[in-house]
């Protein structure tokens, strides 16, 4: 992260063995879908997987891209929005792709965000026992994290994500210029997956984020192509070291242990995404000091670079026992204990196992 200057294109590769795929990078490069799935070798037929919202801003562009190319294309619209990542509205994924004819020489295209991409990848690993499928991500929360390392899924009403499988995808192809079009909440969102990065991954990364903070909130193009390069180039590291999360790719869940417990509590209708994983990463950091692994100023720092992007920073009020309830329903715990990542200062991490969960609500101002 050294100057802002204005990049491109960019482009770099999940190393994955026969798994490996690219992750390219540009600005106004949807267009040039259709030719790079040419060169993949993908069967004819592709079903692009969208929403109402994203369909009418970019459907057309990627299906006449494909088309051009000599695809066949079909298309699937589901309802937008977190509280619909369950299991009708994948079972009517299912039946699209039953009614276009898809068969194991075919692929899905994920056109959306971070409820897109799990949905259509998790229809991906499980329709035919698995097809191909291209991530296509239209949000900085996509861009940055979801669409890239092959976890898909859904959410149940006990838990997010509790249902899905890793499955890689082809090639993931981000164009910076979809975010012209994104909401304001769901961009600032997006923001706190990169600060994530920062707290747990890249110091310097953290302090070019506090250096560049109206350039960001401005959507300077230059500067979000450096952040997203940045954290999938992250990214695409631990997820080659560890695909599974048997270890190092779970640093990944910095705040989002207690943001997944924030969504599950509010029925995931009072917080995006990012903004359960931002109150998460403030919880996070304050356990992180209780612990001894950083100072009182780093929890500050992170707490004010949070509340500088705009993003919420307080745990809203449950009991006590509604936040353990749903924490220990978390996809993470194992063997009645959750391990929690805690920010070692900024720019690093340590893992903590915690099995009595009152120090780390106590810590975060629940219970009190």
């Amino acid at each position: 992260m050294v100057n802002p200057g204005c990049v491109e294109t960019d482009s770099l590769i999940v190393a994955l063995q026969d798994r490996s795929y690219r992750i390219d990078i540009g600005i106004g490069t949807l267009k040039d879908l259709g030719a790079a799935c040419t060169v993949l070798g993908l069967g004819r037929k592709m079903a692009i997987i969208t929403n109402p919202t994203v369909g009418g801003f970019y459907l057309n562009e990627v299906s006449s891209s494909l088309r051009t190319a000599g695809f066949d294309v079909y298309s699937i619209e589901v309802p937008d929005g977190e509280k619909y990542k369950n299991i009708e509205t994948l079972a009517s994924i299912y039946d699209g792709l039953v009614s276009a004819g898809m068969d194991r020489g075919g692929c899905i295209v994920a056109l959306g965000g971070g409820v897109i991409g799990d949905m259509a990848g998790f229809a991906a690993a499980s329709f035919l026992r698995g097809i191909p499928f291209i991530q296509v991500p239209t949000t900085l929360l996509a861009q940055v994290d979801s669409s890239v390392g092959g976890k898909t899924g859904i959410n149940l009403a006990q838990g997010k994500n509790l249902v899905g499988a890793f499955y890689q995808p082809a090639l993931v192809m981000i164009d910076v210029a979809t975010l012209t079009t994104l909401a304001e909440r769901e961009f600032l969102g997006g923001l706190a997956e990169v600060v994530k990065y920062g707290v747990v991954l890249d110091r310097k990364l953290f302090q070019f984020l506090e250096e560049h903070v109206e350039l960001i909130l401005r959507r300077d193009p230059s500067i979000l192509m450096k952040l997203i390069s940045r954290c999938c180039s992250i990214k695409a590291d631990v997820v080659a070291r560890d695909e599974r999360e048997s270890d190092l790719r779970a640093v990944l869940n910095y705040g989002h242990t207690l943001g997944h417990a924030v969504e599950t509590l509010t029925g995931y209708q009072q917080y995006t995404h990012g903004e359960a994983v931002a109150i998460g990463m403030v919880a996070a950091a304050s356990f992180s000091e209780l612990c001894g692994f950083a100072s009182q100023d780093d929890t500050v720092r992170i707490r004010n670079l949070i509340q500088r992007l705009k993003l919420p920073s307080v745990l809203p009020v449950f009991p006590p026992e509604e936040y353990t309830a749903a924490l220990l329903r978390d996809k993470k715990v194992r063997d009645g204990g959750i391990t929690f990542v805690c920010n070692r200062g900024i720019g690093d991490f340590s893992f903590k196992k915690v099995v009595d969960l009152h120090p780390l609500l106590t810590s975060c101002g629940i219970g009190e």
